[in-house]
This record gives structure tokens, sequence and C-alpha cells, in this order.
């Protein structure tokens, strides 16, 4: 078990570039933060590097981490090192995740969204509503982004999130006789025409722009909330959990 009490030592500097694009891509690692997080990577078999410890917290016995090297910090170190203004005390680095798609029913297709949290949360949300995989398509913010990680709350441990050409993911889940309903203002029908089915693809898109209008030229169809109020229009990621429910069929 080793020990880093300076902010300044070559471990903390190769931890700190984790929490950049460059860095992860370099490594093909990236950082987890917090009790939670970690508990669900541990839980996930996820494939854990290293956990870094403050030196005033306790790994939880029940955690089975046999075999992955514990570096214990000091409280300045932690800090040095924390994405977050109040440090839980644990964290981890975690090999970026891989996996070969098979046998997808359900699927969100994710166009262009930039933000952490909207992509974070549309993650979790699908896991939610027990959705087989996620796209995420040219423009995405980089799913190892810290804060995207912090708002999965864990999910993207728990179904599988691969980049791809969401055009040729459209055309390849049409294949498989699976709907894509896309997400538009325009030449778009009310979602609650739509049949629920066990299987289909929602593709939503960037938070400004929507969908790009070449992929909603590829869906089944393409489907609106209706809003009743003044607002303009419905976050991303609001929209996207209202339709991944409604869409599929009761359980």
């Amino acid at each position: 078990m080793k020990r880093i009490e300076s902010p300044k030592n070559a471990r903390v500097k190769q931890w700190k570039k984790l929490l950049t694009k460059k860095g992860r891509d370099e490594t093909g690692w990236f950082w987890l933060e917090g009790f939670h997080l970690v508990e669900e990577a541990v839980k996930s078999n996820a494939p854990l590097v290293e956990l870094i410890v403050d030196e005033r917290t306790d790994v939880p016995p029940v955690w089975n981490v046999t075999g992955v090297p514990v570096t214990i910090v000091t409280e300045a170190v932690m800090k040095a090192i924390s994405s977050t203004e109040t440090p839980q005390g644990i964290a981890a680095v975690c090999r970026q995740l891989s996996y070969e798609l098979k046998g997808v029913k359900t699927a969100l297709l994710i166009d262009a969204v930039q933000d952490p949290g909207n992509l974070g949360t549309m993650i979790r949300t699908a896991d939610a509503a027990g959705i087989d995989a996620v796209i995420l398509g040219e423009g995405c913010v980089d799913l190892y982004n810290p804060k995207v990680v912090r708002a999965t709350q864990g999910s993207l441990f728990h179904l599988p999130i691969v980049k791809g050409d969401v055009a040729e993911w459209i055309a390849r889940l049409k294949e498989q006789d699976i709907p894509v309903y896309g997400t538009a203002l325009e030449n778009a029908v009310d979602y609650r025409t739509i049949p629920r089915s066990s299987s289909f693809a929602l593709l939503v898109g960037n938070e400004g722009g929507g969908v790009r209008p070449e992929l909603l030229g590829l869906t089944t169809e393409n489907v609106y909330i209706p809003i009743y109020g003044q607002a303009e229009s419905l976050n991303v990621a609001v929209a996207a959990g209202i339709l991944l429910y409604s869409l599929q069929a009761v359980r």
C-alpha cells in the first residue's frame, strides 16, 4: 500500500490529467470520485486500476477490491486531485469500458448532446427505463468527462454505452424491424399516437439545434411532445425520460 503526502508528487499530476479528455484518451483510463460511484464500479466488477483513499477514510469492508492497488493520500492531496468542492475521501482510476452489442431491442441514440449533465442524466434514465444500450453519436460530450460520470450516478456501469455512427445504427436497427423514432418540432406526430412496443429506438439531439435533419430523414417516424404552457421547449434529458417510458410496452 503506497502513501503520497505531497500534491506535487508525479502520481498526483498523472491523476489530474484524467480530468482532461487528452489525458483520458492517452491512457484509456478515467476518474471516479465519491463513495457511491466507486461502490457502483466495485459492484459491477468494473476494471479498476487503482483506489485512492484519504488517510482519514476507511474502505468499506464489504467492498471486494482484492487485487486492486490502494494508495493512501493526505487531505491536501485529495483536495488537489478532486473534481468536486467537497471531496468524499475516496476516488478510483478505472479503465474505459468496452462492449460488444448483441440482442439489442431497445436503444437510446444521442446526437451531439454537449452538456455533461444532460448526457449523464439521459444515461441514468435509460438505465432506469431498462433500455438495452445507449449509442453516442458525433459531437457528444466525452462519456468520461467527470461531470458526465457523476451525473450518471453509476449507471454507466449498468448498461452498454458505445460511440458510433448514428446513421449506421438507424439503418442497422431498421433492418432488424426495430422502429426508430426521432424527436422533432416539424413534420412529426404527437408521441402519444405511437403504439407502445417491446422493441424501439429513440433518437434525441443537440440542446440548441435538435437532431440533425439528415438523421431525421432516416427514422421510421418523428415525434413531438406537446407543450401546453409558455415554455419554448423541453430540456432534452426531460424529453428523453418522457419518451423512453411512454414508447415502451408496459411491463
